[in-house]
């Protein structure tokens, strides 16, 4: 994502600032691209087809039985403002805030005092702990699957900026990540209006 500093803080698998920089160079770039987009559209008619919920619980869980590393070689290196895109970041967003929720909540809770508007549209149970942050993570992703798919996008991006809002507000603010997540936020955003409109792909 953009920022002045693609550097990660922490692990690279684990940081939403640092998808951008996470990609895999590819031998034929359009039938990467293809593939990339029919994937990711596979993933999201699977999830809403399904009747029982087994197939929404399992791609829910997708990074845990693939990794990051082979969705990131998958979606990655796709605009910010495509369905896979937009997949990739739903996903890394998830599994920071399932692996790293302490800091998560930390930063969250620190935001959500003053981006009131986005955290009512976040819609985490109150207050915000490590365990109220990953079942909000994964609500989210959920409504990929079985909600309104432009609704799951708008949560995860006011997700983004109140995270990014506390992390502006810490101590010692890291900038550069803030900023990357609100480009992350403003993207989101982007796709939610693109899925209004049928024109995410």
């Amino acid at each position: 994502m953009a920022g002045e500093d693609r550097r990660p803080r922490r692990p690279l698998y684990l940081e939403p600032d640092a998808m951008e920089s996470h990609s895999a160079s590819q031998p034929d770039p359009a039938e990467t691209a293809a593939a990339a987009h029919q994937a990711a559209l596979t993933v999201v008619t699977a999830g809403r087809e399904d009747a029982d919920g087994a197939t929404r619980e399992r791609l829910l869980r997708l990074v845990d039985e693939l990794g990051l590393d082979t969705l990131a070689q998958l979606w990655a290196d796709r605009p910010a403002r495509s369905l896979p895109g937009a997949l990739w970041r739903l996903y890394v967003l998830r599994e920071w805030a399932q692996r790293q929720a302490g800091e998560a909540a930390r930063e969250y809770a620190r935001g959500m005092s003053v981006a009131h508007v986005d955290h009512v549209i976040a819609g985490i149970a109150e207050p915000p702990g490590v365990a109220e942050v990953r079942e909000l993570a994964d609500r989210i992703l959920r409504g990929v699957f079985d909600g309104d798919l432009a609704v799951a996008l708008e949560r995860a991006a006011a997700f983004c900026r109140v995270v990014a809002t506390g992390r502006a507000h810490e101590d010692e603010g890291d900038l550069p990540s803030a900023s990357a997540m609100v480009t992350t936020a403003e993207d989101l955003e982007a796709c939610a209006r693109l899925w209004r409109s049928g024109r995410l792909d």
